[in-house]
């Protein structure tokens, strides 16, 4: 099938606007979970046999391997996702306003690179349209994939009034979530960045945190995302203040500003994800395990597109591996390669 996809669907999905193709993408998702005995079949075929469950943040997960926030941003094809054989799927980044994004084009493949340029700014409908959906959807504690919910910053709320905005998507979705992950660290967001800072980032988890003990059903596992671009010292702050407030983990990373050697063509505004990610992303999963002495559980994400990409992370230190961009390359298999390679290292760990 990725043979098919790789030299059929995928010249088809190219030949569409980048952001079209997508929506072509999360449609068929939300198809396929929409109905039961076609999701039935699917996972039938693509959930590959002989993996242990992973334990991580006090949950548990079928396999490795994840669908990364972005790929759904409102919710609409994660049921999909999960019968593609994710072993957990990452819903958002979704704000407290609903907002439009930013301006088209804001999306950009380079697939000689598998590289893709996104410049999106978190479109989405809302995290109260987000509740409304997952209130009509098997619910926390009744999932065998967990749901992770993906919340950042709303573009109209001051940086100032930053913690008020997660607060408010937090109070909404920590109940329907499996673990709830907070995003300070997409470049399309004026500002947000500024929030890694220690001062500021001390400030917002300790207040979600302290709103996570009276979370309803009891409190989930909350983790960071992180950026690829910050120094060794920011680095340490963040293993420092995710210990020191009680997160469960972090996931890295997002998205680049920079543009590693070899990727000079992907000039267009925005962060850059896919192959090129990889080493930096490796890089920053490395120091954070061995920083934390692996005390804190670290998701790896950036530049996965095949099972020995996944292993490398999990080589590093990683508890878990989530994809977005090799999905778009590999297509709708990707996941059960990754997840099919890595539990043959569990049974054979070299």
């Amino acid at each position: 099938m990725s043979f098919l996809y790789e030299q059929v669907a995928a010249k088809a999905l190219y030949a569409m606007d980048p952001e079209t193709a997508h929506q072509v993408g999360l449609r068929g998702m939300g198809l396929v979970g929409a109905i039961p005995p076609l999701r039935w079949c699917l996972e039938r075929g693509l959930t590959p046999k002989g993996g242990k469950p992973i334990e991580a943040f006090g949950l548990k997960f079928p396999n490795h391997i994840g669908l990364a926030a972005g790929f759904d941003k409102d919710g609409l094809g994660w049921r999909g996702a999960a019968a593609l054989g994710f072993g957990h799927v990452e819903v958002g980044t979704v704000t407290q306003h609903a907002q439009a994004g930013n301006e088209r084009p804001r999306v950009f493949r380079y697939p000689a690179l598998k590289a893709v340029v996104n410049a999106y700014g978190f479109p989405n409908a809302g995290s109260a349209a987000l509740r409304e959906r997952l209130l009509r959807q098997p619910g926390r504690g009744q999932r065998v994939h967990p749901l992770g919910i993906n919340i950042g910053k709303s573009k109209v709320t001051p940086l100032e009034e930053a913690q008020g905005d997660y607060l408010h998507s937090f109070k909404l979705l920590a109940p329907l979530a499996d673990y709830l992950v907070v995003n300070i660290s997409s470049p399309n967001t004026p500002g947000l960045r500024a929030l890694q800072d220690r001062a500021p980032l001390v400030s917002l988890l300790s207040a979600l945190a302290r709103e996570n003990r009276s979370t309803p059903g009891g409190p989930v596992p909350l983790l960071l995302k992180v950026a690829p671009d910050l120094n060794p010292h920011q680095l340490e702050d963040i293993v420092s203040v995710v210990g020191e407030v009680g997160f469960a983990g972090i996931i890295a990373t997002n998205t680049t500003i920079t543009r590693p050697p070899g990727t000079e063509e992907c000039s267009t505004k925005g962060g850059l994800s896919g192959a090129p990610l990889l080493e930096r992303s490796l890089q920053v999963v490395r120091f954070l395990t061995k920083t934390s002495q692996g005390r804190i559980p670290v998701i790896g994400c950036g530049g996965i597109t095949c099972a020995a990409d996944a292993g490398r992370f999990m080589d590093e230190g990683a508890c878990l591996v989530q994809v977005y961009s090799g999905l778009v390359f590999r297509g709708p298999e990707l996941a059960r390669e990754i997840s099919a390679g890595l539990a043959w290292r569990q049974r054979n760990w070299v």
